[in-house]
């Protein structure tokens, strides 16, 4: 092992606003807010997602194109149905493709995310 992993880094227009999102989504604690850097985590002294306020961002495209997406979350959930619920009431859009085992949606400025049900 070379070292411990620290964080994911995530750029987007709005930290704060972006970071909201993604507390709500994966049940997350705000650990740092310095305005146009928002980590959230579990606690301050464990791995967290940072996201990051830039001034020219540009929304990854789905699933390709000039933009493509280069991460993405995979987030387990018990019912399809109501998470899809959750996740759009909270500013998420439904994206094609998908399967028996997975749907896929963007955040509110266009990275995308997935539910999972194994």
């Amino acid at each position: 092992m070379i070292g411990k992993w620290h964080g994911l880094i995530i750029d987007c227009p709005d930290a704060s606003a972006l970071a909201a999102f993604y507390q709500e989504l994966l049940g997350m604690i705000r650990v740092q807010d310095d305005g146009d850097w928002v980590v959230i985590g579990d606690a301050p002294d464990r791995p967290g997602v940072a996201f990051q306020q830039i001034p020219d961002f540009t929304a990854p495209t789905w699933p390709g194109g000039d933009h493509p997406q280069q991460m993405h979350f995979d987030v387990k959930v018990e019912d399809f149905d109501a998470g899809e619920e959750q996740v759009l009431a909270l500013g998420a859009r439904r994206l094609e493709g998908g399967g028996e085992s997975f749907r896929v949606y963007a955040d509110p400025v266009g990275h995308p995310f997935c539910l999972v049900k194994f």
